[in-house]
């Protein structure tokens, strides 16, 4: 749809705060699709939108009457809508505009004549979306309607907020609060996330479980306040080790687990020692004292004959607790598949 170089003041900012929403690429919703229907429907309109402003294009969030699931931004009406913060952009006849009517969707197939949007503001004025309606025929917008379809932006900024928050609820409830990676609830989804693209895909990943040598006793000597530090620590170090795409979780006390796609066995084992290693190097606590801890790390490879989630967790539970009988020392920890 063509349209526009320019960008508004605010560009980085506007993009920041838009992706923040995490509504690109993501699958349709009803609530927005719900949106879209009562644009059509209000305006007799066949084609209705929402679509999200990125860098480069507008991904359509929801679209009615309309097939592609994003559009060129340099080609696109709603660029000019981005443009707007308080008022609707409106073309009653885009073939008779001359910033238009060279535009290949006004040339060509669908022949669109008619171009209504709104743009969809957050509280700090940053056009995140536009909410818009589409005909192929020329057509008048009265001021009520402009005022109706600025009223649906308003609804769509209401409908991303709450998205929002539903997303940062799942996430709180998903994370560690301590160490602020993810839960026992987010190994769950991941595992069941992995099983259900290893069962696609005929590819293996694997669970790591993990557990903290000689941690209960560094609780004793240095007191507890020096023992989240050290579960602190202990979570740089994994993350500087886990790629991205993988998942790291804190399990409870001094547990925590490793979802790891496309890794087989071998590659699990080249993992679990980088992590022996990398953990068992000393640490320096704010205090001054400077404290080594070991890990014990059990193994589970996904193949076919795995299940279920619970499964495949028993599997690695159990490696750990071979690992751990074998480690009476706590020291460096041997991998157990």
């Amino acid at each position: 749809m063509s349209g526009t170089n320019a960008m508004p003041p605010n560009e980085t900012a506007r993009l920041a705060a838009a992706r923040a929403y995490e509504c690109f690429d993501s699958e349709p919703e009803f609530e927005f699709d719900a949106l879209t229907r009562l644009a059509a429907h209000a305006f007799a309109a066949p084609i209705a939108i929402i679509g999200m402003i990125d860098s480069d294009r507008v991904w359509l969030k929801s679209r009615l009457g309309w097939s592609a699931r994003e559009l060129d931004r340099s080609e696109s009406f709603c660029a000019h809508t981005a443009l707007s913060l308080l008022e609707p952009f409106v073309i009653e006849d885009l073939s008779a505009d001359e910033r238009f009517k060279s535009n290949p969707w006004v040339t060509e197939n669908p022949r669109l004549r008619f171009y209504a949007g709104a743009p969809v503001v957050d509280r700090a004025n940053n056009t995140l979306a536009t909410i818009a309606v589409l005909d192929v025929r020329p057509r008048a917008f009265s001021g009520s309607q402009r005022t109706a379809l600025m009223d649906l932006a308003t609804a769509v900024m209401t409908t991303l907020q709450a998205r929002r928050n539903a997303l940062e609820i799942s996430r709180h409830a998903m994370t560690d609060q301590l160490t602020k990676i993810g839960n026992r609830a987010r190994l769950q989804q991941s595992i069941t996330i992995e099983l259900s693209h290893a069962r696609r895909h005929d590819q293996s990943f694997a669970v790591l479980s993990m557990d903290l040598d000689g941690f209960k006793r560094l609780n004793e000597a240095h007191g507890h306040a020096a023992g989240d530090e050290v579960l602190c620590l202990v979570t740089e170090r994994l993350n500087q080790l886990v790629r991205d795409g993988d998942t790291l979780v804190r399990l409870g006390a001094d547990e925590f687990a490793i979802v790891t796609r496309h890794c087989d066995k071998d590659e699990a084992a080249a993992l679990a020692e980088r992590i022996s290693k990398a953990i068992h190097e000393p640490m320096a606590l704010a205090g001054g004292a400077v404290v080594r801890i070991g890990i014990s790390i059990g193994a589970a490879i996904y193949t076919n004959a795995v299940s279920s989630v619970d499964m495949l967790l028993s599997q690695a539970e159990q490696a750990l607790y071979r690992a751990k009988q074998r480690n009476a020392s706590r020291r460096l920890a041997p991998l157990s598949v």
